[in-house]
């Protein structure tokens, strides 16, 4: 099942939506009318997704290019996870989508989308930055394929 296209896309999408249903769930158990305390668990939250976001976009650019982990999984996975997260994260927190107001849910919106961009950005520059990415790798090994090469002897 692992080998399956569908099957990172789907983990991803789903290991997301867990961490804020965890961040919910505390929020709803732990922290009742607490305002506070639940935009403190909010930024927890979402700082969480994108240092997941940051270790996966770190792990996936060492052996594969940009184009093919970025737009089928992380685009796929990541918008499955925020469509679960604003259509159906509300209802574990005994709450509705629109229930703040559609000025709260395009904040969530927006914040999701920054932390999960800025985390993906952080891990692939932080793999850039350590020339462990695909593009570093691939360069290294070109250098090292040229240099090994003995340099021919022109006869005249």
């Amino acid at each position: 099942m692992r080998q399956q296209r569908w099957f990172p896309i789907a983990a991803l999408a789903v290991g997301l939506f867990a961490i804020n249903v965890v961040a919910r769930l505390v929020t709803r158990f732990a922290f009742t009318d607490n305002d506070a305390a639940e935009t403190r668990t909010t930024i927890v939250m979402f700082s969480v997704i994108g240092v997941v976001l940051a270790v996966y976009a770190f792990m996936a650019s060492h052996n594969r290019r940009p184009s093919e982990w970025l737009v089928p999984d992380w685009v796929l996975g990541v918008g499955g996870a925020m469509l679960l997260t604003l259509l159906v994260g509300p209802f574990v927190s005994g709450d509705q989508p629109f229930g703040n107001g559609s000025d709260a849910f395009f904040a969530q919106f927006a914040l999701y989308l920054a932390f999960a961009g800025g985390g993906t950005l952080v891990g692939y520059w932080i793999s850039v930055a350590m020339a462990r990415d695909y593009r570093s790798r691939s360069l290294k090994a070109f250098s090292e394929q040229r240099q090994a090469k003995p340099r021919r002897v022109v006869r005249r």
